[in-house]
């Protein structure tokens, strides 16, 4: 389905789950294990959302092991394919994913795997959007973004970035007008990063709205 006569894709990127290595800065109140399951579970809720969405082809870009069995069962849920990500960076890694998308199809939406507030209404709203703005952002509480969509490479958005910041959504803001690039900002959402963020999962759970 292409959503204002684009040829949508939706990526999602994710780490390959290792103990100790995702989601760390939970294990505060979670073991290394327990960090880790509750990352498979939001890589597995997140392309559900993107799949239940029908927007268009939908991809897993991976930080790891693409042959690790969290990915494999992403391509029986309907995960159309599974690329490396490529660069030292978030932000080179981020650039060359949407580079390479652009080059096949006319618009890119780019999640991670850690926001459960993001709805297929969500991600409507934000192609949609490129009908009329170059760059739609899905800010995130802690002044991140939780996604970003574009219909032309902007490579400026991520050379220098200070990820894991509170002032990423300000600088990417700083640079679209700088660049004359007018930008759609979507409804602010919770992405789990630390302890006082897993309220926002446990909400989904209690309301029956997992998706995994």
């Amino acid at each position: 389905m292409a959503v204002s006569g684009l040829n949508s894709v939706l990526m999602q990127f994710a780490k390959a789950p290792v103990p100790g290595r995702v989601k760390t800065r939970l294990m505060p109140v979670l073991s290394a294990q327990a960090a880790c399951d509750l990352h498979c579970d939001l890589v597995r809720h997140t392309a559900r959302i993107l799949l239940d969405s029908g927007l268009g082809d939908v991809q897993i870009w991976v930080d790891g092991d693409l042959a690790n069995p969290l990915f494999q069962g992403l391509f029986s849920m309907g995960v159309s394919s599974g690329v490396l990500q490529q660069g030292a960076s978030l932000g080179e890694r981020m650039q060359a994913a949407l580079a390479a998308s652009l080059r096949e199809y006319d618009a890119a939406l780019l999640v991670g795997s850690d926001c459960p507030g993001l709805t297929p209404a969500y991600l409507s709203e934000a192609l949609s959007a490129l009908a009329e703005v170059e760059l739609v952002v899905g800010p995130a509480l802690d002044g991140g973004y939780v996604l970003l969509a574009m219909r032309a490479e902007l490579p400026w958005l991520f050379g220098e970035m200070n990820w894991g910041g509170d002032d990423v959504l300000a600088e990417t803001l700083k640079r679209a007008a700088h660049h004359g690039v007018e930008v759609r900002l979507l409804e602010p959402l919770a992405d789990i990063d630390r302890p006082e963020d897993l309220q926002y999962w446990h909400g989904l759970d209690q309301a029956g709205e997992r998706q995994l």
